[in-house]
């Protein structure tokens, strides 16, 4: 039987971005459901002694060069923001406290708040902008803030970035299909073989 695909992103990440805006219809088209894990990555990158691709010279031009070409290339907007990066800590949250209840609008959420940063540079950091967006979308702001509060909650997502750590999780976004890892939005074409041959 078909599984569902494990999706893993990090809000900071811009790639993460791109594959939030593809990730569901491309699993639609095989039958298959995705689940969303919002991470931290700064957190796995302490045990891993990785670097963001900001921090690194060579990478850095050459990354800003990259974003704009897949924007173009995939018609998904992109606008590099102007505070970079952002803390994931409390968008995070707020997905996670959704998911519980309304797995459906913390999907629609993600995308907002992905969206909210990589196209108008808003500062999803901020709890204030979290909800502000939440709200836009006919969510609850007060209650989502206090769920963002919720001590469950908070401990579901460090459990939630330990458990992804655990299986092999390193970047974003990172897809595991049918037990096959997948790391990076430049994957993508690999993962849809994967699904298509259901396996290679």
């Amino acid at each position: 039987m078909a599984t569902n695909l494990e999706f893993y992103f990090d809000f900071s990440s811009p790639y993460g971005y791109f594959a939030a805006e593809q990730i569901d219809q491309l699993a639609a088209k095989y039958q298959r459901e995705v689940n969303w894990h919002p991470l931290l990555l700064s957190v796995i990158f302490k045990s891993t002694g990785a670097l963001p691709l900001t921090q690194i010279p060579l990478k850095r031009e050459y990354t800003a060069n990259d974003l704009m070409r897949i924007s173009r290339l995939t018609g998904i907007a992109y606008k590099t923001p102007s505070v970079f990066p952002i803390s994931g800590v409390n968008p995070s949250r707020a997905v996670i406290y959704l998911s519980r209840s309304q797995p459906s609008q913390a999907k629609a959420l993600a995308l907002a708040l992905y969206r909210a940063f990589f196209t108008e540079s808003q500062n999803i950091g901020e709890v204030e902008v979290v909800c502000q967006i939440a709200q836009n979308l006919g969510l609850n702001a007060e209650e989502l803030k206090e769920g963002m509060n919720d001590p469950n909650v908070k401990e579901q997502l460090r459990h939630e970035v330990g458990a992804a750590e655990a299986r092999g999780v390193f970047g974003s976004p990172f897809v595991i299909a049918d037990g096959e890892p997948f790391w990076g939005f430049d994957r993508f074409y690999m993962l849809e073989e994967w699904l298509k041959r259901g396996g290679f």
